[in-house]
């Protein structure tokens, strides 16, 4: 058994400062749902700001103590998709000001930073198939992927709740606010087209680690076979749209499945599937 790391002490304060800053965050971003303030919107993105600086002090300083990038277990794994996930937000929110996302990808955010709480956080010493660069690059790509996906997810959510209120007639002041179905639509793709090649890139990667670490390439693992479905269900999503010319709630509903395969991929397949990404239960 690996003899464990003591943490850096701010590791445990800027995990609550994170914790604490998401959830008000959350709050925020749920409060502007429900009564349409701007300022309840800016207020969310500001907290989600200082949010990610401490989660990224939290990073940092579980590097340093370490002496490695922190992405040895679920834990650490959980800490650095956190960090992407909501980075990914911030940086679409002040690009499209579109603030009501952040109510539907906030509550993704804070529910894996629950779920840390109940993982062991222990710093161990990294274990010999994750010694290589090629695993850096297989999380980074993972990251820039996994966190365009999400925010699709949520504009998803949103194409759907808006072409719902358009067909009931709905005269709520919400409506007003939500950007167009076209645009929506338009973003979706955006999005995806943007993360896809992210995602392949992560497949690629995790090949030529495997190799380096197992003498294989692919081996039919459950984390390979449902990052390969992963990414057929959205090189289909882009396929239909650019050839079949497929919009509007299709695309919206294409871009729903495409993230619940990630979030499968991502936590489903290292919890209930054995396999060599099994380390990734710790």
């Amino acid at each position: 058994m690996p003899q464990s790391i003591k943490m850096h002490p701010l590791e445990p304060l800027s995990f609550q400062a994170f914790f604490g800053l998401y959830f008000l965050s959350l709050v925020a971003y749920l409060f502007y749902a429900f009564t349409k303030r701007e300022s309840a919107g800016k207020a969310a993105t500001a907290l989600l700001v200082l949010g990610l600086l401490a989660n990224t002090v939290n990073l940092v300083a579980r590097g340093i103590e370490a002496g490695r990038v922190p992405f040895a277990n679920l834990y650490e794994s959980l800490l650095i998709f956190i960090w992407g996930i909501a980075l990914c937000l911030l940086w679409c929110t002040l690009r499209w000001r579109i603030h009501l996302a952040g109510a539907l990808v906030m509550p993704l955010v804070f529910a894996m930073a629950c779920f840390a709480l109940t993982v062991d956080s222990e710093i161990e010493p990294l274990m010999p198939a994750l010694r290589s660069n090629w695993i850096t690059y297989h999380v980074a790509t993972a990251i820039v992927a996994y966190g365009a996906f999400a925010y699709s997810f949520a504009l998803a959510v949103i194409y759907l709740i808006r072409e719902h209120m358009e067909k009931d007639g709905s005269s709520s002041p919400l409506l007003e606010r939500l950007p167009g179905l076209e645009k929506l639509d338009r973003l979706i793709y955006k999005v995806i087209a943007f993360g896809f090649p992210f995602l392949v890139l992560l497949i690629i990667t995790g090949a030529i680690w495997a190799e380096r670490a197992w003498g294989r390439y692919w081996s039919w693992d459950p984390k390979e076979t449902w990052s390969l479905i992963t990414m057929f269900i959205y090189a289909g999503f882009l396929h239909a749209r650019f050839f079949l010319k497929w919009r509007g709630r299709t695309t919206a509903l294409f871009a729903i499945i495409g993230f619940a395969s990630v979030v499968f991929c991502y936590l489903g397949v290292n919890l209930l599937l054995p396999g060599l990404h099994s380390y990734g239960r710790r």
